[in-house]
């Protein structure tokens, strides 16, 4: 879409100018022919030998110009419409991904919505659009519970679908799709070859007919009865886990040796695949610049060495501490905080002016602020560090990926719902580009855009724990697409993609032939209004008529990287998902389908729980059983607290293990 359309505009007299016919003085002058052209030639000679009529002279010379703007009219009317029907068909496939859980990419058109329909129902869609249905055996078709009609999904469901079709056991038979549709309708019809009924589902009573189900219960049923709880034969999806970060002490040396030795046993008990252990940057160079002390790390790398397991290192150049990790407290280096006291820019900064010590902020990336050191040059000298320091591990394939840490909680995003600013689920947050160096950025960008006075940030955003409507910014037709909105939400998430493009530069020169993954978040309250506001403070200008993880996915398809997503708000009710407007798992496939268009690695993450019921819908979500591709998660990480402690739970973790591996494993439900 064209990004100077401005919908906040009135197009009302447009749209009536627009469907209105002409009048005889709007109209186009009809060119004469015959007789009438030769007189017409005749009287313009005469006319050009004398003076000129002063009316022939102004429609000459406004015709044109009027001409232009009746198109210039037209154009922003077919953008409007475009706009709106892009935000229509937005709204109708996150609800096909929420309430029918469709694998939909994040562009689809109706060939993707009618192949996902057939899928569910239980039909055979090929690449080239052949049609069809296996037979099932009759065992199955026995198998099929019936529904009441007063199902909960049927209020949820698409009911303007229908979807015709048989359950016996006939030879399977091409559909025949009415090509008199409009391609655009989401209420395209598919009918079969033959509409015989099955006796299977005969009954006195007509609520118990096949005729009498929706599309919804049937897809509902299949699943229910084909997918259950068993992973057997599935795809592999290797397993990791993340070791306590309280292992290594802030002196960097290995606290808990034998606990250690024993932990590791237990997870080599459970087949694990290998480890994760977080790097921190307020240890390793925690006093001194360019000092670099690795000797904990070396003792717990050593061990893991025993184990024979496989080792994933994260590169964190945050803050860890606060309420979810007990006593643990780890802060940047202190010789940053001395910096910081001096010049406090070095930080993201809110609107109020408050300073967000968890990571550095952006505006340093080319700034010599840190004893000589740019930012980006800080993080490559702790990598190669890294580098040198374990050249062993690498040689022998132990270690067989890093994780960069990009921004807060080690995210590629800005810090925008730190709780110590009294942030609380589901506010919106607050854009964080308030310290000098970014303000500087957002000064000359203005001016080259030719606006000067757009250089401030909005004003009209609300505070850390605003709901979007409550906003003059993110509610529905704010200023979030005013031309001055696109702007600034431009250049915000700009300084995301630069950022990620200037430090993943240099860690590919780092780290030569090894994995690099990227930790992806997951703002997904607020997903189903037009603003995405989250996700705008976050970032990613994801409004309802953009694509905000597509450029950023661009940058790291540069870098080859593994995205890595914590998959979490599974075990929201629905209370809470309609309170915040949430959308999981809308999120999760918009995410997931852009990387894996750019032929990006797709890995997860959960967040810290330890529910049976969520570790099904990590599997399920790790590798889809309904995805045509076949396409898997590359591994899965298992977060969980205190594992040094002994507090984990195996019993929950083996399942989850077995299911990943595609074993044999009882009900995941309890």
């Amino acid at each position: 879409m064209n990004d100077d359309l401005d919908p906040q505009s009135d197009h009302s007299s447009d749209y009536l100018s627009h469907f209105q016919p002409q009048t005889q003085a709007q109209a186009q002058p009809r060119r004469p022919r015959g007789f009438a052209a030769t007189a017409a030639a005749a009287a313009a000679a005469t006319n050009s030998a004398g003076a000129v009529p002063s009316t022939a002279a102004a429609a000459a010379s406004s015709g044109p110009a009027k001409g232009k703007r009746e198109r210039e009219k037209e154009k922003e009317r077919t953008k409007l419409r475009e706009r709106h029907r892009r935000a229509i068909t937005s709204r109708m496939l996150a609800g096909l991904r929420q309430y029918g859980n469709f694998p939909l990419p994040a562009r689809a058109d109706m060939n993707d919505v009618l192949a996902a329909l057939a899928r569910e129902a239980g039909w055979v869609v090929e690449t080239d659009g052949t049609t069809y249905r296996h037979s099932p055996p009759p065992s199955q078709l026995l198998a099929y519970p019936m529904r009441s009609v007063d199902s909960p999904l049927s209020t949820t469901s698409l009911k303007n679908s229908s979807v015709k079709g048989t359950l016996d056991s006939q030879p399977p038979s091409a559909l025949r799709i009415d090509e008199s549709l409009s391609p655009t309708s989401l209420d395209s019809v598919v009918i079969a070859e033959k509409e015989t009924k099955n006796e299977k589902y005969s009954s006195t009573s007509p609520i118990n007919s096949a005729e009498c189900l929706e599309a919804d219960q049937l897809i509902q049923d299949f699943r229910s009865t084909n997918n259950g709880n068993d992973f057997t034969g599935t795809p592999y999806v290797p397993v990791y886990v993340i070791l306590a970060t309280s292992t290594v002490n802030q002196f960097c040396q290995l606290v808990d040796p034998e606990g250690v030795r024993q932990e590791l046993s237990h997870l080599q008990s459970l087949n694990v695949d290998g480890v994760v252990v977080e790097c921190w940057w307020g240890i390793i160079e925690g006093w001194s610049p360019q000092k670099y002390i690795w000797s904990g790390y070396r003792d717990l790398f050593n061990i893991i060495r025993e184990f024979k397991l496989k080792l994933q290192v994260v590169m964190a150049f945050h803050e860890y501490g606060g309420s979810e990790s007990g006593d643990t407290m780890i802060t940047l280096p202190r010789w940053v905080l001395e910096i910081g006291k001096e010049n406090q820019d070095i930080f993201f900064t809110d609107r109020e002016g408050r300073r967000n010590t968890e990571c550095l902020s952006w505006g340093i990336d080319k700034e010599r602020v840190l004893h000589g050191r740019t930012g980006i040059e800080v993080y490559f000298d702790l990598m190669r560090s890294f580098r040198t320091e374990f050249d062993d591990l690498f040689s022998e394939g132990i270690i067989c990926a890093l994780e960069i840490g990009l921004g807060a909680s080690g995210e590629l995003k800005y810090p925008s719902f730190p709780e110590r600013m009294g942030w609380r689920y589901p506010g919106v947050g607050e854009f964080q580009c308030y310290d000098k160096y970014l303000l500087q950025s957002l000064r000359k960008a203005a001016k080259l855009r030719g606006h000067s006075l757009w250089a401030r940030g909005p004003d009209n955003a609300g505070h850390y724990n605003s709901r979007p409507h409550e906003t003059g910014f993110f509610c529905e037709r704010g200023d979030y697409d005013s031309y001055y909105g696109r702007f600034f939400l431009h250049w915000y998430g700009q300084m995301l993609i630069d950022h990620v493009d200037n430090v993943l530069s240099l860690a590919s020169l780092a780290f030569e032939e090894t994995n690099i993954i990227v930790k992806v978040p997951a703002v997904y309250w607020w997903y189903r209004t037009p603003s995405h506001a989250a996700e705008l403070t976050s970032g990613y200008y994801n409004p309802t008529n953009q694509d905000g993880y597509s450029p950023v996915f661009e940058v790291l398809k540069k870098y080859s990287v593994t995205v890595k997503f914590v998959c979490s708000g599974l075990h929201m009710s629905s209370q809470d998902i309609d309170e915040a407007f949430a959308d999981p798992e809308g999120l999760c496939w918009q995410v997931f389908n852009s990387a894996w268009d750019r032929g990006l690695a797709i890995a997860g993450e959960n967040a810290e729980t330890c529910h049976r019921e969520g570790h099904m819908k990590l599997v399920e979500m790790a590798k889809p059983r309904n995805d045509p591709d076949r396409r898997q998660f590359s591994f899965f990480v298992y977060r969980q607290p205190s594992l040094v402690q002994g507090t984990m739970c195996f019993s929950e973790l083996d399942d989850l293990i077995k299911s990943m591996h595609g074993e044999i494993v009882g009900d995941l439900v309890s």
